[in-house]
């Protein structure tokens, strides 16, 4: 039988030990700032981000990986008679699942795409429940249904603190953000069906702690929750809130806490707040 091997974009919020444990290939997306491209996960890592981004002179600038990137892989990863699963962030965001596929038609490798429909660690949610499957035996399409039942369990909520970086990015008009930035109005958005939506919005921090509270109680109400994560764009004294919160009421899940890469804090801007889990 046929090895899997799996391949995925440096959006996945994967640790370090999971990459490691499973054997998984990352493709790196890139952001240039004044002028100088980055690597994801080669020339900058999350934690340096914020910093550059809020001292750059202009909105930093995001690139899907080059298609050669993939090719490479996937001729590298198939030598063995191997094939590939290639997971990516969702194409509402990125055009990085076109880029897998116009390389999959590119490799003698068989290589199949999948977009995840989510990004950050709901992706790697997915992929290592994948890998899971295919260290157990299953196939592509197996750790595919897999993928789309932990999909279906999943919930991902962004708080955005600052407007700046959707206005400069062009996802809402400067008449808008200007607005709302003088009323001080924060926004909670959710991802489902491979898109972002407006949750809800309103006046100062407290309006987001409101919703959050909302979201906690949705979360004790609902089926057992299995993981939780939290990721951010130095965000931490509201990381810090909505950790102590989510330790009260599951003290036995460990809450794996990170920045979020360059890719999605370019787009998200400083002071961003993100809770992720999925349930049984």
């Amino acid at each position: 039988m046929a090895k899997i091997k799996i391949v995925c974009d440096s959006s996945a919020g994967l640790a370090d030990e999971e990459i490691k444990k499973y054997n998984i290939t990352i493709i790196p997306l890139s952001v240039m700032v004044d002028g100088t491209v980055y690597v994801e996960r080669e020339t900058i890592t999350n934690d340096q981000f914020p910093a550059m981004m809020k001292n750059a002179k202009s909105l930093p600038k995001t690139s899907q990986p080059p298609i050669g990137k993939f090719v490479d892989a996937f001729d590298k990863l198939g030598e063995d008679g191997s094939e590939v699963l290639c997971v990516t962030m969702m194409e509402s965001i990125s055009g990085t699942v076109h880029a897998a596929e116009q390389a999959a038609g590119m490799t003698k490798t068989k290589v199949t795409v999948y977009d995840s429909q989510t990004t950050d660690q709901g992706m790697a949610f997915q992929i290592v429940e994948a890998a899971k499957v295919i260290e157990d035996g299953g196939s592509v399409d197996d750790a595919i249904e897999k993928m789309k039942s932990v999909l279906s369990k999943s919930k991902l909520y962004l708080a955005i603190d600052n407007l700046d970086n959707l206005v400069a990015g062009g996802r809402i008009s400067k008449f808008a953000g200007a607005v709302s930035n003088l009323l001080n109005i924060k926004v909670m958005l959710q991802v489902y069906n491979g898109q972002i939506h407006i949750e809800s919005k309103g006046r100062g921090l407290k309006s987001i702690h409101k919703e959050w509270g909302k979201i906690l109680d949705e979360m004790a109400q609902g089926p057992k929750v299995k993981k939780i994560g939290i990721s951010h764009v130095d965000a931490g004294k509201e990381v810090d809130r909505l950790l102590a919160n989510l330790k009260e009421l599951y003290p036995n899940i460990d809450v794996t806490v990170r920045e979020t890469v360059p890719i999605i804090a370019t787009h998200t801007g400083m002071g961003a707040c993100c809770l992720l889990y999925y349930t049984e």
